[in-house]
């Protein structure tokens, strides 16, 4: 497809969703330029937009998510009906796919956001100098923020809110393959903005699948972007830490670890397990490696390697978890660096807790990991020791979500160690300036 067939499907589609379709210009850099520019001017009337009014906006973004329920789930149907065409994978699908629970729950996930305590403006530090000077530090919006993300739609509505709730513009660019069903949610998103009286440009969506609009993005769009976020999967990130102009909070794969302790509780290990691989195996949370304790593991082994492969999941092991049950697939060197995002998981025994430490720094991304155990010495040692974003004990790494921390949603779970880490929520997506005020002091 060619950059102006692909904008005028953009622009087409728009049009079939009720939203008003721009006059879009033939080049690719020309479209790019424009949407920097209006999302910069969008970004200085949010800085400035008062509280009440962004959770209002927000507010009435859920109630027409709601409205529109019908043409998004046909516009989510036509993307799955191309996938399907395409011979997409069950897990990739189940990223993609919209239901009326899951589309409820996304406006849901807009109005927590909407009633979420307004971070712009607030004073995370105060204090006085000796010669009478004030001096505080405020939170601040980041500015224009570029979101680059694959199958998912709900982040469309995700991304969007916690940006807008943080006083930014943002500029979205989600994938090809949920074309349909990002166009849908994004012109509800848009429609309850304008009817709070919040720019249309707060939250832009690139109306185009042409990939050299990506490449705009990664450029900076001359200025206008200050900060990108990618989230998807490896070559995503890859190319966008490569390429970038503009400071990137990485969201690398969820290559994530469970390691059952000695003495660990049985019962809890089967279920906390069974949950953390497959309520959904297609999220960042989800389990892709199990690590048990060699010490315990004529107790801890077979029960958790039985219960995996009953419930449909693909189990592949070292030598030892081979002997603990003959439909056990021998695990490769690949296997323990693979984020499947299906029912598949690797397994290996370790020689305790700092064994399972070393194994976590080798093949880990530092997105989330966990231990099982009763042992509180070991657990610190563990939540100490993991330099992952996001460590847990004793629970599910399904947990691993904005929402869950109780952020309302996120805009990604960011693997990186500068500026915001683990669930990117509306705090991590501002910045922050002090004020200082005197009294006539100047400096001798």
């Amino acid at each position: 497809m060619t950059a102006s067939s692909a904008l005028r499907d953009a622009s087409a589609t728009e049009t079939a969703l009720g939203a008003p379709a721009p006059r879009v210009p033939e080049d690719v850099h020309a479209v790019m330029a424009a949407i920097g520019q209006r999302a910069r001017a969008a970004a200085r009337a949010l800085a400035l937009a008062p509280a009440q009014a962004k959770a209002d906006g927000l507010m009435a973004a859920a109630r027409a998510i709601r409205a529109r329920a019908p043409a998004i789930l046909a516009a989510n149907e036509d993307d799955l009906a191309a996938a399907r065409a395409a011979g997409m994978s069950a897990a990739l699908q189940d990223r993609l796919v919209l239901t009326e629970g899951r589309l409820e729950a996304i406006a849901g996930a807009v109005e927590e956001i909407a009633a979420l305590p307004d971070p712009v403006g607030q004073v995370t530090e105060s204090w006085e100098r000796p010669n009478g000077l004030r001096l505080e530090r405020v939170r601040t919006p980041l500015g224009v923020i570029g979101v680059i993300y694959e199958s998912r739609p709900n982040v469309t509505a995700d991304a969007g809110s916690l940006c807008l709730k943080a006083g930014n513009a943002v500029i979205l660019r989600g994938g090809s393959d949920s074309f349909n069903s990002s166009r849908a949610i994004h012109a509800a998103m848009v429609e309850g903005l304008v009817s709070a009286g919040l720019p249309a440009d707060a939250i832009q969506l690139v109306p185009t699948r042409d990939r050299a609009a990506v490449g705009e993005l990664l450029a900076g769009l001359g200025g206008t972007l200050d900060v990108i976020v990618p989230r998807g999967g490896k070559s995503l990130v890859a190319r966008v830490q490569a390429e970038a102009r503009v400071p990137v909070f990485a969201h690398l794969e969820g290559l994530v670890h469970i390691y059952v302790d000695k003495g660990a509780d049985l019962g809890k290990a089967l279920s906390i397990v069974k949950n953390a691989k497959l309520r959904r195996t297609s999220v960042c949370g989800a389990a892709e490696t199990l690590l048990v304790d060699r010490a315990d593991a004529s107790r801890l082994l077979a029960p958790l390697v039985t219960m995996l492969l009953e419930a449909g999941c693909a189990v592949r092991g070292d030598a030892d978890t081979q002997a603990a049950d003959a439909r056990v697939t021998p695990a490769s060197e690949e296997d323990w660096r693979t984020e499947y995002l299906d029912a598949v998981i690797s397994v290996k025994l370790v020689d305790g807790v700092g064994a399972a430490i070393d194994h976590i720094e080798t093949y880990g991304s530092h997105h989330t990991d966990a231990i099982l155990t009763e042992d509180a010495e070991v657990a610190e040692r563990f939540l100490n020791e993991v330099d992952s974003a996001i460590v847990v004990h004793n629970a599910s790494t399904q947990f691993a979500d904005g929402g869950e921390f109780g952020f309302g949603g996120e805009i990604g779970i960011a693997t990186g160690r500068m500026h915001a880490r683990g669930p990117v929520g509306a705090e991590q997506l501002t910045s922050f300036k002090y004020r200082v005020r005197g009294t006539g002091q100047i400096r001798p």
